[in-house]
């Protein structure tokens, strides 16, 4: 973990777990959110224990133009 002691791909965990729970675990209703968190675990999977299981080559969109964002954000494009 990072020298603060703060996971820093815990944000997007946590962002993950809104969706699919405001979704229904629709997955396909969470992929901007999804892929947020695999571009953090791109970045940090060696230092975050979020990112265990985390496929870091598989876009979770259907069209992979996304750029990192560092807002959390709770809603996805349906």
């Amino acid at each position: 973990m990072s020298k603060t002691g703060k996971d820093p791909c815990k944000p997007f965990a946590c962002a993950i777990q809104a969706c699919l729970t405001e979704n229904n675990f629709q997955e396909y209703r969470c992929s901007e959110v999804l892929e947020r968190m695999r571009l953090c675990c791109v970045k940090w999977h060696k230092e975050s224990l979020c990112c265990s299981g985390i496929n870091l080559e598989k876009s979770y969109l259907q069209n992979p133009k996304v750029e990192i964002n560092p807002e959390v954000s709770r809603s996805s494009k349906k």
